[in-house]
């Protein structure tokens, strides 16, 4: 009877053993798929060294206008992209007077706090017109977040990415490239679209070439030129 019970209390550690061991594993894999994050290039660095236009706040980066406005823009990342990687695109709007606040994710992923946003409103209570918005899965984590506080903002902007959750899609822009068109598939709204013709999947933002992209026709600034009049056409109708 006690070897039985002392081969029972083996196989149990045993088991425990592998589980825990096949957790860290797990753990580990997951944290250095997450640490190989797309950097942002240079002019994102030198648009981030502003010192007179650009503030940050812990995990909040905050881009003001020249002139200051009622209208403020909270911007979710992409995956796996290093945050700043979007001012490049969120300084042409400050000059259409809107101010940005672009969010650092844990880990670079939108996934893991979808309510950065109510970090934002107390910090800038002189906004009384908030949008919200992001890319790729930026994009879906800003769309979840809308469709649980639509009292907070007032319309969401998606680049790269569609509706996630339930918003309404006239309260909604989205904007991809030709050569990111599987998102056709997607959307089941025909509300505000704006396809950029020889645009793909990564020039929303400054961090080169993303794995799996096909490469655009267009530059980098002239995909983002058109995102930002279609945005500011967007909420100015609003």
């Amino acid at each position: 009877m006690i070897k039985t019970k002392s081969r029972k209390t083996k196989y149990i550690i045993t088991i425990l053993i592998i589980l825990v061991m096949g957790i860290l594993l797990s753990i580990g894999g997951f944290l250095i798929y997450a640490s190989d994050y797309y950097p942002a290039d240079e002019i994102a660095i030198q648009i981030m060294q502003q010192q007179d236009r650009v503030e940050i706040y812990e995990n909040l980066t905050i881009v003001s206008p020249p002139e200051k406005s009622d209208v403020g823009f909270i911007f979710y990342p992409g995956a796996k992209v290093e945050n700043i990687a979007y001012l490049p695109l969120l300084e042409k709007l400050t000059e259409n007077g809107i101010t940005c606040v672009l969010v650092k994710m844990p880990l670079n992923m939108a996934i893991f706090d979808a309510d950065a946003a109510e970090e934002v409103f107390d910090k800038l209570p002189e906004i009384k017109n908030w949008y919200i918005g992001g890319h790729s899965m930026g994009g879906a984590m800003a769309s979840d977040y809308a469709s649980k506080n639509r009292d907070k903002v007032k319309g969401l902007v998606l680049l790269g990415a569609y509706i996630y959750g339930d918003y309404p899609p006239d309260q909604t822009l989205t904007i991809y490239g030709t050569y990111n068109s599987d998102l056709e598939k997607y959307i089941d709204y025909t509300e505000n679209i704006v396809e950029i013709e020889g645009g793909n999947h990564a020039q929303f933002g400054n961090y080169g070439q993303q794995k799996g992209d096909p490469v655009a026709t267009i530059t980098s600034e002239e995909q983002q030129d058109i995102a930002v009049e279609a945005i500011i056409e967007f909420m100015n109708a609003r």
